[in-house]
């Protein structure tokens, strides 16, 4: 990995990148050697104040509103360019930043943010008004305006790609953005907002924020100047953004977490569902909100499902996440994998059977390492089976009947996503139907199309990102009725 030693980050406010107001900057951490690598901007309430006011400018008289969705659009495929052009750097800071093994930020996560760019800046016509067809004298028309400043927040899993679902639709429906990143892992989003620079955006239109104070996002969602907030996160930090949110009234999506169940039955593709149960769990270290780490497997092949999971687990080689032959890398932080082993412990206590992992390998004392997990036998109604972890621990629950899958996958304060493995096509579709959460995938993981809606039901928050429907949320709807009555008087015009 070619990154330069304490490589510098400042932000990017009204146009011009700058160091915070205070010119403090915190270090960003590498979890897989517990190294700092680069030292990033560290904004307080006044750098907010005044990213927020650069928007709040930008978008009640600057340009950018006033443009054709299609010249918004040459914005963002300008900075999906820019990303392809520097994927390189993107994915190493990218891995140094969260623990994301290498592979996975080159192959995953830099292109896929560059899609969503280039998706969102091709869509020039997919905001037009509607005319509604009515038997009165009224021409009736419902056009979408974009909603005016957005405050949009992001969690350290997925900076790159959380950013461009973000940021892409948002400023394709003529928005203008102030984007706080999570301080855990950032590196490569201040990264981003030199590529944004670079793409020649007026000025006001993206400011992007990076600091370790809570106050500067308070700051930044109890703004006054502030629409509309876009948050992705924890459940405890989303029920404290929509507190502050509702003191303005203001628009809000919230994407939160997840208990996603992953539900196999007996006539599953055996070598399919358990490479699918892997990467669902194992996958970034099973630091994802739609990870599988439910995993409901049929009585009949629970025992041999078991046996095949836990062999290939075994395997796993875990290492450093630049390293292009680890396949399992670092949690994000030691104290985030502490976290995890707290909950690993509670696990035991409640009875749960761990059959794989639970401890802190021997690789390296001051990184941030975790063997994949497994815990079998569990009862959904134990901690681990209900709580978010948020890290690489599996547990197995065995059912018996089709009514009792659903019945336990539902069982659960989230409603994010879930999976079904089955050879019966009918079957598998007739249960994703009954699944209370907003996607669902069959004989797969992980299966985010730009096309489509991703968001959920329950605790996993409202609001969609992606697809139509997700640029739909960075929009009102103004609907205008003009009177054609002969001779410009209509009945109500002679009421009084």
């Amino acid at each position: 990995m070619t990154i330069a030693t304490k490589q510098q980050f400042d932000l990017l406010i009204e146009g011009k990148l700058s160091p915070s107001f205070g010119r403090k900057y915190f270090d960003a951490i590498n979890p897989s050697n517990g190294e700092a690598f680069a030292q990033i901007a560290d904004a307080d309430t006044t750098d907010v104040q005044m990213a927020v006011s650069a928007a709040r400018l930008c978008f009640d008289h600057g340009p950018w509103p006033q443009m054709s969705i299609a010249q918004r659009g040459e914005y963002l495929l300008r900075i999906a360019a820019l990303i392809r052009e520097n994927a390189k750097e993107l994915a190493d800071l990218e891995c140094a930043s969260c623990g994301k093994t290498i592979k996975h930020a080159t192959f995953i996560d830099v292109p896929t943010a560059a899609e969503s760019f280039e998706y969102f800046g091709n869509l020039s016509g997919k905001l037009i008004s509607e005319k509604i067809q009515n038997a009165s004298n009224l021409d009736s028309t419902v056009e979408r305006e974009p909603v005016g400043v957005i405050a949009a927040i992001i969690p350290w899993n997925y900076p790159l790609v959380m950013t461009a679902w973000k940021l892409a639709p948002a400023l394709l429906a003529g928005n203008t953005l102030v984007l706080k990143p999570s301080p855990v892992a950032c590196a490569s989003v201040m990264l981003l907002a030199k590529l944004a620079f670079q793409s020649g955006l007026p000025k006001g239109v993206l400011n992007i924020i990076s600091s370790s104070r809570m106050l500067a996002g308070q700051e930044l969602v109890s703004s006054r100047g502030v629409d509309m907030v876009s948050f992705s996160g924890s459940l405890k930090t989303g029920e404290a953004v929509m507190a502050l949110a509702s003191k303005g009234v203001k628009k809000l999506t919230l994407e939160l977490g997840g208990k996603s169940p992953n539900i196999v039955f007996a006539d599953c593709d055996l070598q399919a569902a358990i490479g699918g149960a892997l990467s669902a769990i194992f996958m970034n270290q099973g630091q994802m909100c739609t990870a599988g780490s439910r995993l409901l497997v049929e009585d009949k092949i629970y025992q041999e499902f078991v046996n095949q999971l836990v062999a290939r687990a075994k395997n796993l080689k875990i290492g450093p996440a630049d390293n292009f032959e680890t396949e399992f890398g670092p949690l994000v932080s030691i104290e985030h994998r502490d976290s995890v082993l707290k909950l690993i412990d509670k696990g035991k206590q409640e009875g749960a059977k761990l059959v794989l992992g639970g401890k802190i390998p021997d690789i390296n004392a001051k990184g941030a390492y975790l063997e994949p997990t497994i815990f079998i036998d569990v009862h959904n109604s134990m901690s681990i089976a209900q709580e978010e972890i948020f890290g690489p621990v599996l547990c197995v629950i065995p059912f018996s009947s089709d009514e009792e899958a659903i019945r336990i996958a539902n069982d659960t304060k989230f409603g994010l996503a879930a999976m079904v493995w089955s050879k019966d096509v009918e079957k598998a579709n007739k249960t994703a139907r009954q699944l209370r959460c907003g996607t669902v995938w069959i004989n797969t993981y992980g299966a985010f199309l730009n096309e489509a809606p991703f968001g959920g039901y329950k605790q996993s928050g409202f609001g969609r990102e992606l697809g139509l429907a997700g640029l739909g949320e960075y929009t009102q709807l103004k609907h205008i009725a003009t009177d054609q009555t002969p001779g410009g008087r209509s009945l109500v015009t002679s009421w009084f």
